[in-house]
């Protein structure tokens, strides 16, 4: 399938919606009520430091929506607006955020259940208005959808949309796309479905395993083994990798995307020599200049002075996945919550640690003064931001008290 000539044809369809109805400025009043923050607004114009008692918060200078994000929502807010009648659906969360996905539900959005795997959109009829996420969809998604005659409303954010441009020239100069990211995540399904040949790494631990293979040969049914699922249909490692371009998802952490890169491109330096090199090597900066900021101010916040570190967004969000990261291989105890729920009475929180299940932590503030970093992720609105500082403030008073 001609990926790019459907995309075209599809972007100039009646159907097709991709810059909003003209409601915006009613809307952005709406989400500045329900998701900003005077709170944090003060934070912010404080050098992004608050003091309450025993407790000192310090934010980080970069959190929380970014730009693609609060363009998804604004637009999925817009269309309900426009279309106050019809049923609307979404292909997926909206973004990786429990309360922003639970108020479009509350405006009576629905998102297309996934039934053993596989989205069911059966209960999508002709007429019916489909949002895809900030995420993007694949493009047997798009198919399907415009086939079925229906008005589609596109918030994929444009780094995504970049990402997918980058695959294109891959596979329009025959180079197999190497896609840093996790291949069941939304956005890498989008991307590979629009790249040819692909072949989905998750850390460098994977990359340098392909490398050592590139040079070195090896087990091929081990290889397709190891990427079960993470590849084209009919990936041959022994002839696919001779020629290599670099995507990734744009919300996996900035340095190991470059890492990744860096160490294809001296794989192909070793193998073919630099006179040939830009005959089996090319690769486009990609990486999301949000997902770098916040993970910049990461960087920073955890080289000073911080006790307890405290990283919210959704538990399915990458992107605040990788903010946890950050925190933990500084030697920092860190807590990744979802929202100012998970802080309960008796100085107790709910948390996720990274790659296992919710758990509960009991004597998670410490004693005495204390000075506890925040930051969230790009999916997370303010008002989450101050529900968690405020239930911070609360329970340390309280223990304080007693």
């Amino acid at each position: 399938m001609d990926t790019k000539a459907f995309k075209r044809s599809l972007q100039q369809s009646n159907n097709y919606h991709r810059k909003g109805f003209g409601h915006e400025t009613e809307v952005m009043g709406t989400m500045n009520t329900e998701y900003q923050s005077s709170l944090i607004q003060k934070i912010r114009e404080n050098n992004y430091q608050w003091q309450e008692g025993d407790v000192t918060i310090k934010l980080a200078e970069a959190f929380g929506f970014c730009w693609g994000v609060e363009r998804a929502v604004a637009m999925a807010y817009e269309t309900r607006q426009h279309f106050p009648t019809e049923k609307i659906w979404i292909t997926n969360e909206i973004i990786h955020n429990p309360s922003v996905n639970q108020r479009l539900l509350e405006m009576n959005v629905g998102f297309i259940e996934v039934i053993n795997g596989s989205k069911d959109f059966s209960v999508v009829e002709t007429g019916d208005v489909v949002i895809l996420p900030a995420f993007g969809a694949s493009v047997t998604e798009m198919q399907l959808l415009n086939d079925k005659g229906c008005t589609i409303v596109d918030t994929t954010c444009p780094w995504v949309s970049k990402v997918w441009n980058s695959v294109e020239k891959h596979k329009k100069k025959d180079y197999t796309s190497i896609i840093h990211g996790k291949y069941k995540h939304e956005e890498t399904v989008a991307t590979s479905s629009f790249a040819g040949t692909y072949l989905v790494v998750l850390n460098l631990k994977e990359a340098q395993y392909v490398c050592d293979y590139i040079l070195n040969g090896g087990n091929k049914d081990e290889f397709l083994e190891k990427f079960k699922n993470a590849h084209s249909e009919g990936f041959d490692p022994d002839k696919d990798l001779i020629r290599l371009g670099i995507a990734n998802q744009t919300t996996m952490l900035k340095s190991e995307t470059e890492q990744i890169g860096k160490l294809f491109e001296t794989t192909m330096l070793k193998k073919y020599g630099p006179t040939e090199l830009n005959e089996h090597f090319m690769s486009f900066n990609t990486i999301c200049d949000a997902t770098q900021e916040r993970q910049d101010a990461m960087l920073n916040l955890v080289e000073e002075e911080v006790n307890v570190m405290v990283v919210i967004g959704g538990f399915n969000s990458s992107n605040t996945t990788h903010l946890q990261e950050i925190s933990i291989e500084k030697g920092i105890d860190s807590y990744h919550i979802d929202s100012e729920k998970r802080i309960l009475p008796g100085n107790k929180i709910e948390h996720k640690p990274l790659e296992k299940d919710i758990e509960t932590k009991e004597n998670w503030l410490p004693d005495g003064k204390i000075i506890v970093g925040v930051t969230s992720g790009a999916s997370t609105p303010d008002k989450v931001v101050e529900a968690v500082i405020e239930r911070i403030f609360e329970e340390k008073n309280a223990s304080v008290l007693v």
